[in-house]
């Protein structure tokens, strides 16, 4: 058990309040692990046991505290916002993957316009000149240089002819490769599943737990305030976290990853009570 006394009287449990600041600590390491921005970040999901064993601990103590009715709120706050930082995350990081998929497919077509074109200044095809020049944005000088070389050679044995080879067919191989972006794709999944973790672990123990009162009537305030402004501008109400979890990709991602389900709720939960 967490060891958790009564609290808000005149003695204080001191074992309680290590506690609540050992979770609240614990959750702050856990989202400067997630910060893309950090020195220090996920590698692999599967051999990091430090960054599991925090999970866990945040995941055993909104699970097992004793009185969900008196959940403290700041540790409800701090794990609500870990799940959201984390669900934003992993939505820049499939917009990421995205992007890398397109670079792939575009660096794979060039691969194969570069191979033609080298072709055609092999074989002095009579617009080869036209050709090099035509595509000489899209390769660069040293490229264009190189094509240009082997194109006005007399003969395919000089050093220049082979150099220029050589780093054409180095480029072509780079392209066809895409190495660079593999290596980012691997490293952006890996973080992808530690984002996923904290979905699947955190966010469920956290729909255990009633909503703190005084986070409760902090959000009908801002709730009243955003009714007020809808009324006045006309604009839509910015969808809540679980709307969101349940609505992007996080949802249908978790499945594929661990084979598992993300029930989210399209509201914060009531509650399992004590």
């Amino acid at each position: 058990m967490l060891g958790i006394g009564r609290r808000k009287t005149g003695i204080v449990n001191i074992r309680m309040v290590i506690t609540e600041e050992k979770i609240l600590s614990n959750i702050d390491k856990v989202q400067k692990l997630i910060n893309p921005n950090s020195k220090k970040q996920i590698i692999q999901l599967e051999d990091d046991a430090y960054f599991k064993d925090l999970i866990e601990s945040i995941k055993m103590y909104l699970i097992e505290y004793p009185k969900k009715k008196n959940f403290p709120a700041s540790v409800y706050k701090a794990a609500y916002g870990l799940v959201e930082y984390a669900t934003n995350q992993f939505e820049e990081n499939t917009k990421r993957i995205e992007e890398l998929i397109r670079q792939r497919e575009s660096n794979i077509a060039l691969s194969a316009n570069l191979k033609e074109l080298l072709n055609t200044v092999e074989n002095k095809e009579k617009d080869w000149k036209s050709n090099v020049k035509n595509n000489a944005k899209l390769f660069g000088e040293d490229i264009t240089e190189a094509l240009n070389i082997i194109g006005r050679a007399k003969t395919n044995t000089s050093d220049n002819y082979n150099d220029a080879l050589k780093l054409i067919n180095a480029r072509i191989n780079n392209l066809e490769s895409n190495l660079h972006i593999e290596i980012d794709m691997e490293r952006i999944e890996d973080r992808s599943k530690a984002l996923s973790y904290i979905g699947i672990e955190v966010a469920d123990a956290l729909k255990g737990i009633p909503t703190p009162v005084e986070i409760v009537e902090e959000e009908q305030k801002t709730f009243a305030e955003q009714e007020q402004y809808l009324a006045d501008t006309r604009v839509d109400v910015k969808p809540s976290l679980w709307q969101r979890i349940k609505q992007s990709k996080v949802a249908r991602a978790l499945s594929v990853v661990f084979r598992l389900r993300l029930t989210v709720q399209d509201a914060l939960p009531e509650g399992r009570g004590e």
